[in-house]
């Protein structure tokens, strides 16, 4: 097989003949570590659809709904760069397996809660556990496969099931709520955790560095803060709009905090990011094509949400079922992903498949307010599901090629913060959008029109993405080391 120069990094000289074959052993870690992922990326979205039935048995307001799923973004996407460093520091199969079994308990308090409270403080901790499992996970699966095709595959993989993951959880949320009670989204997770809990001892090889320096508080603070007040501003520009006191001092702190956070790193001894790392072009600009892909089809499921519901009339389940067109393309172009990379390049593929995502999702402005439009849509997010996963697998290998085992936890780390940052920012950005167009109207042909509008934003997003990646990562892919 062919390999790219954008997928051979310098510091590997043993790269020349890579192995295409799993060892028996390693595909019991890769069953293990994706079961894993599939079951946290389940969790961004089993309770959308549920949110009225959740509200209606614990008493929350209409306006309060939104903090069940904002509780935990903030949460996973705040800590999870700090986790992703931590995981270096303390061991990844170590915060790995505390935090599945964080994520089992804090689930089965979610299941049993009885008023808004405990729920909320369930998601919070569900959202920690998020923080702390994804980039161990993820630094544990690039660890257990050298760079070349067997980790080209294996990411393409964990890609696919991760988008497949946040599919699937809009299709079981709905049928567990109508079916049994929407307590079982919290408590499906439960055997799935104690499973993994129970057999990562003994299948998964830990992975740290040798020495251990001291973990950067001041960067952990800034850069967690920063966080937390930028998506909590952006959150909430999604519902009472930009320009409200509490959105705007919100954005400005947290964009303040991470401002300050990057002269912290230059000047710390043990950088929680070394500005080196955050110097290196495959770093930026890889991280900066996942996270537009991210905010792009996330927040395609929830404009299409609103499409079917509110203009089609369609039920959560029938919705949810809906867009199992979409988990299908995603997890197709998933397993062609690695190979793409592997053929191609990461350059190439994340350009092609912004492109195939980008025209796939212009031609939803097409759609109208008669039931035959759903042909349309099928189509469209199916073959948008194929580029989005593209490039998602384009990003993961640019982001965590090119550095050595010990700073995987790190690679990952931004890697998985862009993932939830971006899955975070999507719905709120475009909701504004939706809102900027359509206004108070609640009727079907204003909500047709705010969500066109947000679909065309949504489309040239992608295409800026795929462009972006084209012309800053450059021939050499992800071997470029600086701008």
């Amino acid at each position: 097989m062919s390999t790219s120069s954008s997928t051979a990094p310098a510091t590997t000289p043993s790269r020349a003949a890579p192995s295409t074959r799993m060892t028996a052993r390693q595909k019991l870690v890769l069953v293990l570590l994706l079961g894993a992922q599939f079951m946290i990326a389940v969790d961004f979205s089993i309770l959308n659809v549920a949110l009225p039935a959740v509200g209606d048995g614990l008493g929350f307001s209409l306006a309060d709904l939104q903090w069940i799923a904002t509780s935990f973004a903030l949460a996973a996407a705040g800590f999870t760069l700090l986790f992703g460093r931590v995981a270096d520091l303390v061991g990844r199969k170590r915060l790995f397996t505390g935090g599945m079994a964080v994520l089992g308990l804090s689930s089965a308090l979610g299941g049993f809660a009885t008023s808004p409270e405990v729920l909320l403080t369930a998601r919070v901790l569900q959202g920690l556990a998020t923080a702390a499992v994804t980039p161990a996970g993820l630094a544990l699966l690039t660890t257990a496969f050298r760079e070349g095709p067997l980790r080209e595959r294996a990411l393409g993989l964990n890609g696919a099931l991760m988008s497949a993951g946040f599919t699937a959880g809009a299709v079981l949320g709905g049928l567990l709520t109508d079916l049994l009670s929407w307590r079982w989204a919290f408590f499906v997770n439960v055997p799935v955790a104690a499973l993994v809990v129970a057999l990562a001892p003994s299948v998964i090889t830990d992975s740290r560095p040798a020495g251990r320096p001291k973990l950067d508080l001041p960067g952990a603070a800034t850069v967690t803060g920063g966080l937390l007040l930028l998506v909590y501003g952006l959150t909430r520009a999604g519902e009472s709009g930009w320009t409200t006191p509490t959105t705007l001092t919100a954005l400005l702190v947290g964009a303040a905090l991470l401002t300050a956070f990057w002269f912290v790193e230059k000047r710390a001894v043990a950088p929680l990011v070394p500005v080196r790392i955050l110097r290196r072009r495959s770093v930026v600009w890889g991280n900066a094509t996942g996270l537009i892909a991210f905010v792009t089809e996330t927040s395609l499921v929830f404009l299409l949400t609103l499409y079917l519901q509110e203009v089609l009339g369609y039920s959560p389940l029938a919705t949810g079922l809906a867009f199992g067109v979409l988990g299908i393309g995603t997890v197709i172009g998933g397993m062609a992903g690695g190979r793409a990379v592997g053929r191609f390049g990461s350059r190439r593929t994340i350009v092609t498949g912004g492109a195939v995502q980008a025209a796939a999702t212009l031609s939803l402005v097409a759609l109208g307010t008669s039931g035959g439009w759903i042909t349309l849509l099928l189509a469209a997010t199916f073959v948008g599901g194929v580029g989005n996963m593209l490039m998602i697998v384009g990003f993961m290998v640019t982001a965590t090629s090119g550095l050595p085992d010990e700073e995987q936890g790190l690679a990952t780390g931004l890697a998985t913060m862009t993932q939830q940052v971006g899955i975070t920012l999507g719905i709120p950005v475009m909701s504004a959008v939706v809102t900027a167009r359509s206004g108070t109207d609640t009727g079907p042909g204003a909500v047709l029109s705010g969500v066109s509008a947000a679909v065309l934003v949504n489309a040239a997003l992608v295409l800026a993405g795929a462009l972006l990646a084209g012309a800053f990562l450059g021939r050499t892919g992800s071997r470029t080391s600086s701008g």
